[in-house]
C-alpha cells in the first residue's frame, strides 16, 4: 500500500512539473512575440527614421491586440478548459508571425502584431489557471513565480537576438524568432492536461459560479494596484535598450546582453517573490514591499541619470528586476479570490487592465523622452508605484 501511495505522489508530482513547464513555455512564446518589437525600435529610429512616437505605436500594437481579446480568451477558458485555448491559441499567433515577418509596410506590420498579440494573450490566464488549478497554496506562489519567469525570459531572449538581427538582417528575419518560438509552443501545448475542478452542479451549491466581484472590493484592488506597477516595468522593459545606446553610448550588442542579463535576473526575482508568499503566508504584503521598493529604485535611477552617473547602469538593473516581482504575486492572487469558474475571467480582467496601461507607454513616454529627458521621464515613473502601495488590500480567503 505504501510503495503504491509513493509512486501515486510520484506520477502526481511529475504530472504537476510537466504541466508547469507547459505554462512556461506557452507564456514564454508568447512574450517573445509581444516584445520583440520593442527590440526593433532601434532600426525603426535609426535605420528608417521613424519618430519615437510614431515607432512606439508599432511597439505597442501586440499589447493592443492583448488588450482586447484578454478578456474574452479568459470566458473561453471558464466554459472550455485550458488546453484547448493554449493550441489555438500559439497555432494563430504563429501565422500572425509570418505574415509580421513577410510584410511589405509598416502598416501591415503593425496589422499583424495586432492580431497576433490578440491570438498571443490567450496564454495569460491558460496557463495560469494550469498552474493555480494543478498546485496546492502553500507551493503555489513558487511555482507561479516560475511561470511569471517566462514574462522575462521571453523578454531576454528577445533582446538578446533580436537587435542584431534587424540591425544586420532587418526586420523580417528578426520577426523569424518568434514564428519559430510560437509553432514549438503549439505543439508543446496539445499535451497540456486541464486541472481538476468541481463539476457545475457542485459548483452551484458552493457558491463557485457567484460572481467574486460583487462581495468584496480585493479584486478591484488588485487590479488597481497592478496598473499602477505596470507602468514603471514597461518603461524600463520599453526604453532600456534605447537608453543605454542613446544616453550611455553602449552598442547595440552590449546593451542587449545586459538587457538579456537583466531579464534573467526579474525572472529569479519573480520565483523569489513566489516563494517568499509562500513562506510568510500572504500575497499582498510582499506585494506591497516591492511597490515600495520600485518607486526607490526608479526614483534612484532617475537622480543619478541626471547626475551622469554611471551608477545609473547598476539601477536599471535593479530597477529592472524590482519592477517584475509584483506580477506573479497579483496573478496568483486574483486566481485564488476568483476561484476555478470565474479565475479565467478574473485574469482576463486583471491582464486588460494591465495591457490597457502598458499599451499606453512606449508612445505617451516615448513622447516624454523627446520632449524633456530620460531622468524627467524615470521620476514620473517612479510616482506610480508610490500611489500604489497604500493601496494594496490585505489577503483575502482562496474560493474552491
Amino acid at each position: 500500500m505504501s510503495a503504491t501511495v509513493d509512486e501515486e505522489v510520484r506520477v502526481n508530482s511529475a504530472k504537476r512539473w510537466s504541466m508547469l513547464g507547459l505554462g512556461v513555455l506557452a507564456q514564454a512564446a508568447g512574450a517573445v512575440f509581444a516584445n520583440a518589437p520593442a527590440f526593433l525600435l532601434p532600426t525603426l529610429h535609426d535605420t528608417y527614421g521613424m519618430e519615437l512616437s510614431r515607432a512606439g505605436l508599432v511597439v505597442a500594437a501586440p499589447t493592443v491586440g492583448f488588450l482586447v481579446s484578454l478578456m474574452a480568451w479568459g470566458a473561453v477558458v471558464d466554459r472550455i478548459g485550458e488546453r484547448r485555448v493554449l493550441v489555438a491559441g500559439m497555432a494563430a499567433t504563429a501565422l500572425a508571425s509570418a505574415g509580421a515577418a513577410l510584410s511589405s509596410s509598416f502598416a501591415m506590420l503593425g496589422i499583424f502584431l495586432l492580431i497576433g498579440g490578440m491570438a498571443a494573450s490567450s496564454a495569460n490566464a491558460a496557463s495560469g489557471r494550469v498552474v493555480v488549478g494543478w498546485f496546492p497554496p502553500h507551493r503555489r506562489g513558487f511555482a507561479m513565480g516560475i511561470r511569471q519567469m517566462a514574462l522575462p525570459l521571453g523578454v531576454a531572449v528577445a533582446a538578446l537576438t533580436v537587435p542584431r538581427i534587424a540591425e544586420s538582417h532587418g526586420i523580417g528575419w528578426a520577426l523569424a524568432l518568434p514564428l519559430a518560438v510560437t509553432i514549438v509552443a503549439a505543439i508543446g501545448c496539445m499535451f497540456v492536461l486541464d486541472p481538476p475542478r468541481p463539476d457545475r452542479s457542485a459548483a452551484q451549491q458552493t457558491g463557485l459560479l457567484d460572481n467574486p466581484y460583487r462581495k468584496s472590493g480585493a479584486l478591484w484592488r488588485i487590479h488597481g494596484v497592478s496598473v499602477l506597477l505596470v507602468v514603471p516595468q514597461y518603461l524600463v522593459w520599453t526604453f532600456a535598450l534605447l537608453w543605454l545606446m542613446t544616453d550611455r553610448n553602449w552598442s547595440a550588442a552590449s546593451a542587449g546582453l545586459l538587457v538579456t542579463v537583466t531579464q534573467l535576473l526579474g525572472a529569479a526575482g519573480r520565483i523569489a517573490a513566489g516563494a517568499l508568499s509562500d513562506r510568510v503566508g500572504s500575497r499582498m504584503r510582499p506585494l506591497r514591499w516591492v511597490a515600495i521598493a520600485a518607486a526607490v529604485s526608479m526614483g534612484a535611477l532617475a537622480v543619478t541619470d541626471w547626475l551622469d552617473s554611471p551608477v545609473s547602469v547598476a539601477l536599471l538593473v535593479v530597477a529592472s528586476v524590482i519592477t517584475v516581482a509584483d506580477n506573479g504575486l497579483a496573478f496568483t492572487a486574483v486566481a485564488e479570490i476568483a476561484g476555478p469558474y470565474w479565475s479565467g475571467r478574473a485574469l482576463g480582467a486583471q491582464n486588460t487592465s494591465q495591457y490597457l496601461a502598458a499599451s499606453l507607454v512606449p508612445p505617451l513616454f516615448g513622447a516624454l523622452v523627446a520632449a524633456v529627458s530620460f531622468p524627467v521621464t524615470f521620476a514620473v515613473a517612479a510616482l506610480f508605484p508610490l500611489a500604489a502601495a497604500p493601496l494594496v488590500p490585505h489577503d483575502h480567503p482562496e474560493r474552491r
